[in-house]
């Protein structure tokens, strides 16, 4: 999975992004200023599995950020033409919450509702200049040879370019499975799913629910394909350099039960529907990511192509029963161990081993 980190200028989007990812990356999409890092997806199934089994490595699911320069009011369309952004399948829209003297904001006061809508309307107004260009080429091609898959073409282009006329973005229309996939190729990016999160100071962390409710960014998340979660990036920088006890204890006492950076993380994962299945043995203990509703076979295919081709069988057990087992001997002992087929849609936390010959 790919996200890619958006907003206007100092907001915080380059910080929330180091400290995501760990480092500045190096430069990315062919442009400078643009960064791709990986992050971890928190998953503590694996560390517990490796109790277990006691594998040479642990490896976690992970999420790739794609951080790019802020965009100003009227830029939206320079978003279009960043071949960093084009293969993101999120977009994570990083909102300035906080005061500062030494930092004005470009439009004088501190607004994230605004600022969300104003995004979203740039989003939109650059989609429609896409979208216009296609339904031009597609009428000047249906003019000379009238192919039906043009005229197909055409006539999903212009609902497109009405929704988006009346300040629709494209992730809230009612799309089928074929349109969507026709439109893969267009980096439409009010079609992505979205993911808004205001930066706050510290005196706003301590009651960050009011505050989203306050501000109109609650019920702005209320909309389609859209997720909100709320961090302090400097609060969040000065508990990375604290151990992990003291960083516990400061996040106790500002009431929040989890790094905010592993919510962001864990969001961005849950805003796309994905869902992780576990492997487990002696060489490695592994989550991986798939897309819910995906079938064993399928997933299989996700560690290796020949497991695809080749699967006869998933053993299947769900995390917690093996966990309280303790083998997985003793889940065939206790028949929590289950052989499923290739039509077997897996579960969040199952643990695999699929059996396979080629």
């Amino acid at each position: 999975m790919k996200a890619g980190i958006v907003g206007f200028p100092l907001v915080g989007k380059s910080t929330l992004f180091r400290l995501l990812t760990g480092n500045p990356g190096p430069s990315h999409g062919g442009r400078p200023g643009v960064r791709l890092g990986v992050a971890r997806v928190p998953d503590p199934r694996v560390a517990a599995l490796a109790d277990i089994f006691k594998p040479k490595r642990r490896t976690w699911a992970t999420v790739e950020y794609v951080d790019v320069p802020g965009v100003s009011r009227g830029e939206g369309a320079a978003l279009v033409d960043l071949p960093a952004l084009r293969g993101v399948d999120a977009l994570v829209h990083v909102l300035r919450a906080f005061e500062s003297d030494l930092v004005p904001h470009p439009e004088g006061s501190i607004d994230p509702r605004r600022d969300a809508a104003t995004l979203e309307l740039e989003l939109i107004l650059a989609d429609l200049g896409t979208v216009e260009r296609r339904i031009e080429r597609l009428e000047a091609s249906i003019q000379k040879a009238r192919l039906p898959e043009d005229v197909a073409e055409r006539e999903l282009f212009l609902r497109l370019k009405a929704a988006l006329e009346a300040e629709t973005p494209l992730r809230e229309m009612d799309l089928s499975e074929e349109e969507q996939r026709r439109l893969r190729g267009y980096a439409l990016l009010s079609a992505k799913p979205l993911l808004l999160v205001p930066n706050l100071d510290e005196d706003r962390t301590r009651d960050a629910d009011v505050f989203l409710r306050s501000s109109g960014l609650a019920e702005f998340a209320r909309r389609p394909q859209v997720a909100l979660c709320a961090v302090s990036a400097p609060i969040e920088a000065e508990m990375s350099e604290l151990d992990p006890e003291d960083a516990r204890a400061f996040r106790e006492d500002l009431g929040l039960v989890e790094p905010g950076l592993d919510r962001v993380i864990r969001t961005s994962y849950d805003l796309l529907g994905l869902l992780s299945f576990l492997t487990v043995g002696e060489d490695e203990c592994r989550a991986w990511t798939i897309r819910r509703g995906t079938r064993a076979r399928v997933a299989a295919g996700t560690i290796h192509s020949d497991i695809e081709r080749g699967f006869i069988r998933a053993e299947v057990v769900p995390f917690d029963d093996l966990v309280a087992a303790g083998s997985l001997a003793s889940c065939r002992e206790r028949g929590t161990l289950r052989l499923e087929g290739k039509d077997f849609e897996v579960q969040d936390g199952d643990v695999i081993n699929f059996r396979f010959a080629v």
